[in-house]
């Protein structure tokens, strides 16, 4: 499936574009350390352009440190120093208390828990085995005349402290954590604007089209013993993303 790319005046160069797509597999763990990212040729397939723009594009995160070549071999992602990031992070607050700080009573309309196996993508995001046990969390979040405007996928490694039944996870769940004396100290988020899947159509009950803000969130303790991912749905005119430096 080819991306879109924006075209026409005003938008930025083709490889511009290209390499913030890049930029976001690799930050956001879709492309792990050390991996080898696709060949030029198929990323001018599925992007549709010449092998000079896609070349322009990988020579640009090269120069930024995000990827590396190897003669013969091909590009890979560049393994990253973590230990000098804490610059990056921002303030860790649960959703419930960034509605609060905003004057807004958010409660969680429905929650589903199951128990999965990490994926490739899991494993490398939570820094854990693939296959090992996952606590996934589905929550969909609204206001109190029950109208839904948020819809978070939670990821976080299963300990058997950790209840299976859904009906625990209607309040905060890091009010939920701190049961487990588990206090979140550090966030990196990734913002990327996009269109409703059917799935998000179905689950916040929107058109076709609708223009999704979708946040991903990884969270973690100082001490590293916890970590968390979640991909964190909005619908585009109800939700204002703050950052705070």
């Amino acid at each position: 499936m080819n991306e879109k790319l924006a075209k026409g005046k005003g938008a930025s160069p083709l490889y511009s574009q290209i390499a913030d797509d890049l930029r976001f597999k690799i930050v956001s763990g879709e492309w792990g350390d050390g991996e080898k990212i696709p060949p030029e040729l198929d990323l001018c397939d599925i992007y549709n352009v010449s092998r000079i723009t896609i070349r322009k594009a990988i020579d640009e995160l090269v120069r930024e440190g995000h990827l590396y070549r190897e003669r013969a071999k091909g590009t890979f992602v560049l393994a990253m120093d973590h230990s000098n990031e804490k610059e990056h992070y921002t303030m860790v607050r649960s959703f419930t208390r960034e509605m609060e700080e905003l004057g807004k009573t958010v409660r969680t309309l429905h929650a589903q828990v199951s128990l999965i196996e990490a994926s490739e993508r899991i494993s490398q995001q939570l820094g854990i085995e693939k296959g090992s046990k996952v606590l996934q969390l589905r929550r969909t979040r609204g206001v109190d005349d029950g109208k839904a405007f948020a819809y978070f996928v939670t990821h976080i490694p299963y300990t058997e402290n950790f209840s299976l039944d859904s009906k625990d996870y209607y309040g905060s769940l890091y009010d939920y954590l701190k049961k487990f004396d588990i206090v979140m100290s550090e966030s990196k988020e990734y913002v990327e604007a996009l269109i409703a899947t059917p799935e998000i159509q179905a689950v916040l009950d929107v058109p076709e089209n609708t223009p999704i803000l979708k946040r991903v969130r990884m969270v973690s303790r100082a001490d590293g013993q916890y970590k968390e991912i979640s991909d964190c749905y909005y619908i585009g005119d109800q939700y204002r993303y703050y950052v705070e430096i």
